[in-house]
């Protein structure tokens, strides 16, 4: 974790070198029983299985950490074992964007496999072998997964493949690079010979490594780029998968829990007595801001939780509102101090000098993750070992976390990692695993936490609430000559290091999407001011570019309307330095026929575009307001180049489903707050995008050789912009707070 979390949430994956020393490999060759190792026994014993027979994979040594993704390590990612049976070990997390699906193209494209001959696992917690390159922990998340694992997952399969080929052409005493690799099976045609892996995986596990591999062609690739069915698809198509709500274990009780409504409260006194009396209700745990209440069943517990008498105690946030906390935004902006972020030429000078000047300000709220599958997890305290079973983005830190609060060694935590209804961002933080423990730390049995609805929403930790103010100047041909953009918030690293973030430190997230916007501005200036108010805050789908993003895009449009000029036109004449950002709005422009259409009251199309996750994307969205206010959605047109596509379904359906997600956000979604409580408690006052409002999604990928980009949350950030923009061509108002739909109807409309 660390301050890398944040920043590399903008940075590209580096580079991986193919060459490995005698002092990497484990002695020069292979180990057929990973499990002999110490290392090996702990990764296995997480998992629960056995090693297959080639398993491939270095010594730790030292401060080594991530080893499975340095240079290649094909037992951290590769099984396969006699009966030529072939596991893939996929390190992140499957949360509904597909990743089991696209990390296991990767290694099975290189290892010569069908994804119908193998099976997928989740690697099991161990931050020395799983330790990705850009999030520098065990994490998924910021869209990082296939940044990461582009070149090691890949190098994994060649490093098996090349293992397997040898050892069929020393067997057949031939050359290996005669021999021939495809769907399990090594042959070598001119003496019409082949061997399945699993005939010749003994062989191949007393070969030295190889010193260097060499991965296809991607002009050779056969599974890459190609549409792939989604692996765990036939699983939840039958009811068969296992998310971490779905866990059961024998003689295990249900909790659910109560935590001090008011931000900074704590448990003063409970009265358990009708609680105690209820059928079904075994236990009361009190915990320091919260209390559970233990079942036979989950409606026990919760009928049993509604018969406490509680007293929570005094908190200096019982006066909070939402008010006072964006005056204190406010505030902050015009008087604190800013830490800079970037800086070209003279800003403020320009926009002095300038022939137009333009002004804004845009206050964006705290957003809940509302997850589809609430907070839960199921812990088994025994015998001084800790057995978690639950859904997390970071499996190594939430085993940390329990072992905190168990006073036990993390190796004394075994975890099961399941799938997960939805993450967004939540399940990066291990809050509700270390409550959890700390529950079943006091029964005697295992006992699976499941958070109600309205406790999920109420005891988020949100997306932070911003007000930015921003300004342009513009010369006499209305080009821009100076941008400034003055960003106020709360720091959601700061929030999560354990550390904090030390006083005038940049938080990198607060500013991303505005600190490196794909136009060319010869004076610009962004800084930031650091508010924090007293309400908890982590990162939330699409992260700091989903607030930045939105102003930058917002104004853009602004600036448009002040030059008289069309916005898709003013953007692209600002594109000079960045060609793939200028090819995804000429695509997008194309592909909806921007301007071709004849203008009607109340109907209006919104554009745009940004650079994230290593990504680009323009969007372009159709929509209608009627003469009462309510928005209507008609079409959204995507272009998005996010270089090597490995899976296109994947990339549509993030697409889709990424802007859906931010245009739920972006019409209805605000947590608010009255007296030091969260006011939304359920989807029906934190309102959702119903069936009937979603809309066709077309979506255009530019192909590309570049690295790949991420892709899960591209879209989310352009909701936001794209709709306020079609809102302001629908209808000449400007909204610049979010949600849309009270801010449509506080104006007027």
């Amino acid at each position: 974790m660390g301050e890398s979390l944040a920043a590399a949430f903008h940075k590209s994956v580096p580079t991986t070198d193919l060459r490995l020393t005698r002092r990497r490999l484990l002695g020069g060759g292979l180990t057929i029983a990973f499990a002999a190792s110490p290392l090996g026994r702990k990764v296995w014993a997480q998992g629960g299985e056995e090693p297959s027979l080639l398993s491939i994979q270095r010594n730790v040594a030292g401060d080594d950490t991530g080893d499975a993704f340095q240079g290649f390590a094909p037992g951290g990612f590769v099984r396969i074992g006699a009966e030529g049976d072939v596991s893939l070990i996929i390190p992140n997390i499957e949360m509904g964007q597909g990743i089991h699906t696209a990390e296991a193209m990767l290694i099975a494209e290189e290892l010569e496999v069908g994804l119908d001959q193998v099976s997928v696992l989740p690697a099991p917690p161990n931050e020395e072998l799983y330790k990705q390159p850009i999030l520098q922990s065990q994490s998924t998340g910021g869209s990082t997964s296939i940044r990461a694992t582009w070149t090691p997952l890949r190098q994994a399969g060649a490093a098996a493949r090349t293992l397997l080929v040898q050892a069929a052409a020393n067997r057949w005493g031939v050359d290996p690079a005669a021999c021939r690799a495809s769907r399990g099976t090594v042959s070598h045609q001119a003496s019409n010979r082949s061997a399945t892996y699993g005939e010749l995986v003994e062989d191949a596990a007393g070969l030295p490594l190889p010193g260097e591999v060499t991965l296809k062609d991607p002009a050779k690739f056969e599974l890459i780029g190609t549409p792939a069915a989604r692996v765990e698809g036939p699983s939840k198509t039958d009811g068969t998968a296992v998310f971490g709500i779905d866990a059961k274990v024998e003689g295990m009780k249900v909790a659910t829990v109560l935590a001090c409504p008011i931000f900074g409260g704590k448990l003063e006194s409970v009265d358990e007595t009708a609680a105690r009396a209820m059928p079904g209700v075994r236990d009361v745990v009190k915990l320091d801001r919260a209390v559970a209440v233990v079942g036979d069943h989950y409606w026990a517990a919760y009928q049993g939780l509604g018969a406490l008498d509680i007293q929570w105690g005094d908190s200096p946030n019982a006066d909070l509102t939402t008010t006072e906390i964006f005056a204190d935004l406010e505030h902050a902006s015009k008087t604190g101090k800013p830490v800079l972020a970037k800086k070209v030429g003279d800003a403020v000078a320009a926009f002095a000098s300038a022939s137009t000047r333009v002004e804004a300000t845009y206050q964006l709220p705290f957003l809940a993750h509302a997850t589809m599958e609430p907070v839960n997890c199921l812990v088994h305290v025994r015998d001084g070992e800790c057995e978690i079973w639950c859904g997390t983005q970071v499996p190594t830190a939430a085993q940390s976390a329990a072992a905190q609060v168990l006073s036990i060694p993390p190796e004394k935590v075994i975890l099961h990692n399941h799938l997960i209804g939805g993450g967004f961002g939540r399940r990066l933080e291990a809050d509700y695993v270390a409550q959890a423990a700390a529950i079943a730390k006091a029964l005697p049995y295992p006992v699976k936490v499941i958070w109600s609805r309205e406790e999920d929403f109420r005891q988020d930790l949100y997306r932070p609430a911003y007000f930015d103010r921003i300004a342009a100047g513009l010369d006499e041909e209305k080009k821009p000559v100076a941008w400034i953009d003055h960003v106020t918030g709360g720091s959601v690293l700061g929030s999560y290091l354990p550390v904090g973030l030390p006083e005038g430190a940049l938080d990198t997230d607060a500013v991303e999407g505005a600190a490196e916007p794909p136009y060319a501005f010869p004076n610009f200036l962004v800084d930031w001011v650091r508010e924090d108010p007293p309400v908890p805050v982590t990162w939330w789908r699409g992260v700091g570019p989903t607030h930045n993003v939105f102003v930058v895009e917002s104004f853009m449009d602004e600036l448009a309307v002040a030059a008289g000029q069309d916005p898709v036109a003013y953007r692209m004449a600002l594109l000079q330095d960045s060609p793939r950002a200028a090819a995804v709005l000429k695509l997008a422009a194309e592909k909806a026929k921007w301007g071709e259409g004849q203008a009607a009251e109340g109907v209006g199309s919104g554009v745009a575009l940004h650079h994230s996750f290593g990504s680009y994307i323009a969007v372009v969205l159709d929509i209608a307001v009627t003469p009462d206010g309510a928005v209507e959605l008609k079409r959204a047109v995507a272009a998005v180049d996010c270089g090597h596509v490995v899976n296109p379904d994947t990339v549509e359906a993030q697409i889709e489903g990424g802007l859906l997600f931010g245009l739920s956000a972006a019409l209805y979604n605000g947590i608010t707050i009255e007296e030091g409580r969260v006011q939304q408690t359920s989807f029906y006052d934190y309102g959702q995008l119903r069936m009937d409002e979603s809309i066709p999604v077309e979506v255009h990928i530019v192909k590309s050789t570049e690295d790949p980009g991420g892709i899960g949350e591209t879209a989310t950030v352009s909701a936001a912009p794209v709709l306020g923009n079609a809102i302001f061509a629908a209808t000449g108002k400007r909204l610049r707070t979010l949600p849309f739909v009270p801010a449509l109807a506080a104006s007027g409309a």
